[in-house]
């Protein structure tokens, strides 16, 4: 039977997740995912990956959540989010000043580069560059009041992630999508269709259009842009009411909030 083979949340944008055998998830998302912001100490922008120079060690930071309580691995330190060591720590490790923040800023944007493989750019910024730098809204902060992308949950496939391995000839991690929920499914489910978790309700909204972050090392994940390069060659598909973009995974929407387990059947 169809089943949760891995839930992770991420409670610092852009930084490492952490791996959970059950969680609450609300019409929001996961409970604790995505809660916090690294925020830069002289533009305001929010921190994310997207943009590699100005922030992809973000995706060296360890963090783990515990009764609302975030704490941080930057390096060798270990700190707590919302104190001012949290905040010196990640200022020298990214090497700028930035503050961690829980509450978005006015009009939240981010930094973002393009993927350099122009089947990596989507057709509603066709104006734009492989590898230009630009600028975008923080979609989940007028959503859903985190700091996500877009959707409330983003999920894969084992089907898909194996048929995107066998592509690119070698086996490309789950991790480097950074998921909420992995799924025991032979394919993507399509927009619009209905999953039934234990009382959870899900339907899925959009597939994922994908920036430069799967290319990215992360954590013990080496950087490997081939991944990117698949998904320009085999992933670019047709987002409902967008236009075409290399795809990978989906989001979801919460129409019945519940609790979710590792090893619940879908149905």
């Amino acid at each position: 039977m169809p089943k949760i083979v891995a839930l992770r949340r991420y409670p610092l944008k852009s930084a490492l997740g952490e791996s959970l055998d059950a969680a609450d998830v609300d019409r929001t998302g996961l409970s604790g995912d995505r809660i916090w912001a690294c925020v830069d100490g002289g533009d305001g922008m929010v921190g994310s990956a997207k943009h590699p120079r100005r922030w992809g060690r973000l995706l060296e930071i360890g963090t783990s959540l515990h009764e609302d309580e975030l704490t941080l691995r930057v390096g060798a330190a270990t700190v707590r989010a919302g104190s001012e060591a949290a905040d010196a720590a990640l200022t020298a490790h990214l090497g700028r000043p930035v503050r961690l923040s829980r509450t978005a800023p006015a009009d939240p944007h981010l930094h973002r580069v393009l993927p350099d493989d122009a089947g990596m750019v989507p057709e509603w910024m066709a104006g734009s560059l492989p590898g230009e730098e630009t600028v975008s809204p923080v979609g989940g902060v007028e959503r859903l009041g985190r700091f996500a992308d877009y959707g409330a949950l983003h999920i894969v496939t084992t089907g898909a992630l194996a048929e995107l391995s066998e592509r690119a000839g070698a086996a490309v991690p789950a991790a480097r999508f950074r998921p909420n929920l992995i799924l025991d499914l032979p394919r993507d489910p399509e927009p619009g269709e209905e999953l039934r978790l234990g009382d959870v309700v899900l339907r899925i909204d959009l597939p994922t259009p994908r920036c430069v972050i799967p290319g990215l090392g992360q954590g013990e994940l080496p950087a490997d842009k081939s991944v990117l390069s698949s998904l320009a060659r085999h992933y670019r598909i047709q987002v409902p009411g967008l236009g075409r973009a290399a795809c990978f995974g989906t989001y979801a929407d919460v129409i019945q909030p519940g609790r979710l387990e590792v090893g619940q059947l879908l149905h």
